[in-house]
C-alpha cells in the first residue's frame, strides 16, 4: 500500500526523474518563468527552493552543492549573480505555482511556475517605489522641462507686452500734437507779438 508516500515519481526512474528536474530548474533560473504540467510544477518546486535559499550564502561550498544538482555552470552562475540577492530578504515561498488550465491534446493540467520577485506586476515592491516617489513630490525631466518653458513662455509674454506699451507712448505724443492745431496756432501768435514788441 502506497500510504504516506507523498514524494510524486512523475512515472519516471529516479535518474531520468532528477535529470529532467535539473533541465527544468536550468531553465527556470534562466527564464524566470517556465509553463508545464502541474504535477511537475509542483515537483519542480520542491527541488528548485532549497537550492535558492543555498545560493543565498555565497561559499565554495554552496556552489559545489548546488553544481553537484544543475550540473550546469552557467545556471549556477545566474543563480548566484541574479537570483540570490533578488530574494536575499525573502525566507522562503521562492516560486509561485499558477494553473492555466487543460491542454487541448491530452487534457493534462498546465500550470506556470515562476520565480516570485522577478514578476513586476504581483511584486508589491515596485509599487512601494512608486508611492514613494509620488509623497517625495519629485519633479521628474519632463516636468522639469515642460515648468522651464513654462517660465520661458511667460517671460517671453512680459517682454512683448512692455515692448508693446513703450511703442505706443512715442505714438501718443505723435498723436496729441497733430490733434491739436490750435495750441500750434496760438504759440505761432505769441511768437509774432513777442517780435513785434521788440521791433518797437
Amino acid at each position: 500500500m502506497r500510504h504516506g508516500k507523498k514524494f510524486n515519481h512523475l512515472s519516471r526512474k529516479s535518474a531520468h526523474r532528477k535529470s529532467m528536474l535539473a533541465n527544468m530548474a536550468c531553465s527556470l533560473i534562466e527564464h524566470k518563468r517556465i509553463n508545464t504540467t502541474t504535477a511537475k510544477a509542483k515537483a519542480l518546486r520542491t527541488f528548485v527552493e532549497p537550492l535558492i535559499t543555498k545560493s543565498k550564502t555565497d561559499t565554495t561550498h554552496n556552489r559545489r552543492i548546488v553544481f553537484s544538482k544543475l550540473r550546469d555552470k552557467y545556471a549556477v552562475a545566474e543563480l548566484f549573480r541574479e537570483v540570490a540577492p533578488k530574494v536575499a530578504s525573502r525566507p522562503g515561498g521562492y516560486t509561485r505555482v499558477i494553473k492555466l488550465g487543460n491542454r487541448l491534446g491530452d487534457a493534462a493540467e498546465m500550470a506556470m511556475i515562476e520565480i516570485v520577485d522577478f514578476n513586476e506586476i504581483y511584486s508589491p515592491k515596485g509599487k512601494k517605489k512608486k508611492k514613494s516617489t509620488r509623497r517625495a513630490g519629485k519633479k521628474t525631466t519632463s516636468q522639469a522641462e515642460t515648468s522651464k518653458t513654462k517660465d520661458k513662455s511667460a517671460s517671453h509674454d512680459d517682454e512683448s507686452k512692455h515692448k508693446k506699451t513703450e511703442d505706443r507712448k512715442p505714438n501718443d505724443s505723435v498723436k496729441t500734437k497733430s490733434e491739436d492745431p490750435k495750441t500750434q496756432e496760438k504759440s505761432s501768435e505769441e511768437k509774432n507779438q513777442t517780435k513785434d514788441d521788440e521791433k518797437k
